[in-house]
């Protein structure tokens, strides 16, 4: 029963149902066309089998597939694409090409030229109505009932548009939580950012966390009640300067303003850590496996911790969502790119990501047979501990850059002496139009 539950709370994330657990098939690969050429993709007839063809008769097709992904999975994108091209070697002559492109920056790379990006991408699931809108993306219109079956309701939700399947789910762990340095914190050390920072002060060293990016300083507005969304007609929304809204920011300018913290971003954490200069920060999964080979026995991981809002202590609310695992609707190859985007989210290839990059898998098979490791999981029961404060975030494109504008101006401390409530209105201007 403790399994059961842990698993539902580290895995579903928002606290919704999950679907009961269901086999993981194989999808059928593209009908064989006479030429043994996979065909456009379209939607499956309502009769649809899902029976494999026969391999094509005679000479094999030449498929040529690119995929991208992040940095740090190169290897393992490129070991499981290499499985799939061996299962695949009696019905076609497969390349895959496997490129860098990180998760968090695909939207912004893709929308220049989506004819000429990948065939099959991984993306943050923070991206997927621009994806959907701009007409980018692949719809599962080959096994999508297997895979709402086979994964977390959360992570299904955050993979679909209204009705549609628009990617493969892959893993819930894209959001953040706090790591720490036990030699110098306490578990009650970590729970609020005015002891943190005293016990880092105390030590000569710094806490760390990204604030001129919305992704992350968001979580601050929402721990006392705001937020941002996306509107019905796809503009963006946010309610930051609402009655309070100032509190939530002198809180964060007091925090920025502390000696003993730093706003250090994904490329100049590393360091930090390993210098010794930085002993906590609010971090992702992602970070999880650089932190240990740092911190070794010492590394621990908790809930964000509150901050001092007009006198009273609130809890930051974060953001959790999933990686996803995109099809270009531009694919030449569409139905190749889908069986692709399958392999890659499927039980097994959920099984090795994460004993090999340490990210929790979404698919409820590969949770069930990895229980016993994510119990004992740093990010897993890290996010577990954040969950009931945290959910996705989709506020639309014009969000970003004014939330990294005000995250820039907290970083500084605001320099201009600018009235609280002047800048919260501006932003809002800014993102709303």
């Amino acid at each position: 029963m403790k399994k059961a539950l842990f698993i539902l709370l580290a895995f579903a994330l928002i606290l919704v149902p999950i679907v009961a657990c269901a086999a993981d098939p194989e999808p059928a690969p593209p009908p064989d066309t006479g030429t043994g050429e996979a065909p456009a993709a379209t939607p499956a007839p309502a009769d649809d089998d899902d029976e494999e063809p026969a391999p094509p008769a005679g000479d094999l097709d030449n498929v040529t597939l690119r995929l991208w992904g992040g940095e740090m999975c190169q290897d393992l994108l490129r070991s499981q694409a290499d499985a799939f091209i061996a299962h695949v070697a009696d019905r076609v002559n497969l390349t895959i090409e496997v490129g860098v492109e990180s998760e968090e920056t695909l939207r912004d790379t893709i929308l220049t030229d989506p004819p000429a990006a990948a065939d099959v991408f991984a993306f943050a699931d923070d991206q997927i109505n621009d994806l959907y809108r701009a007409g980018v993306l692949q719809e599962n219109v080959m096994n999508a009932a297997e895979v709402r079956a086979a994964n977390t309701a959360g992570s299904v939700a955050s993979a679909s548009v209204g009705d549609s399947l628009m990617a493969w789910p892959l893993s819930p762990g894209n959001g953040y939580f706090l790591l720490y340095n036990s030699d110098y914190f306490t578990p009650e050390d970590v729970l609020s950012w005015d002891r943190m920072l005293e016990v880092a002060a105390e030590a000569g060293a710094m806490v760390s966390m990204e604030l001129p990016s919305g992704w992350w300083n968001i979580s601050f507005f929402r721990g006392a009640g705001f937020d941002a969304w996306e509107d019905d007609d796809g503009s963006s929304m946010i309610n930051i300067n609402g009655p309070g809204g100032t509190d939530v920011l002198q809180g964060m300018l007091d925090i920025a303003g502390h000696p003993a913290f730093i706003s250090l971003g994904g490329g100049e954490i590393g360091g930090a850590i390993e210098d010794g200069s930085v002993i906590a920060a609010v971090n992702g999964q992602w970070n999880v496996p650089a932190f240990s080979e740092i911190w070794g026995d010492s590394i621990a991981t908790t809930k964000l911790p509150t901050f001092t809002v007009a006198g009273n202590q609130v809890q930051m609310g974060g953001v959790i969502g999933s990686t996803l695992i995109g099809v270009n609707v531009h694919s030449e190859w569409a139905g190749w790119a889908m069986m692709l985007a399958d392999w890659l989210t499927n039980t097994n290839s959920q099984i090795e990501r994460f004993h090999v990059r340490g990210m929790g898998p979404s698919n409820l098979a590969a949770a069930t047979a990895l229980a016993d490791a994510l119990q004992d999981d740093l990010a897993a029961s890290a996010f577990a501990a954040q969950a009931p404060f945290s959910w996705s975030i989709l506020p639309g494109g014009s969000f970003w850059g004014p939330m990294e504008t005000l995250g820039e101006i907290i970083v500084q401390g605001n320099p201009e002496g600018h009235d609280l409530q002047y800048l919260l209105d501006s932003t809002v201007e800014a993102i709303t139009g």
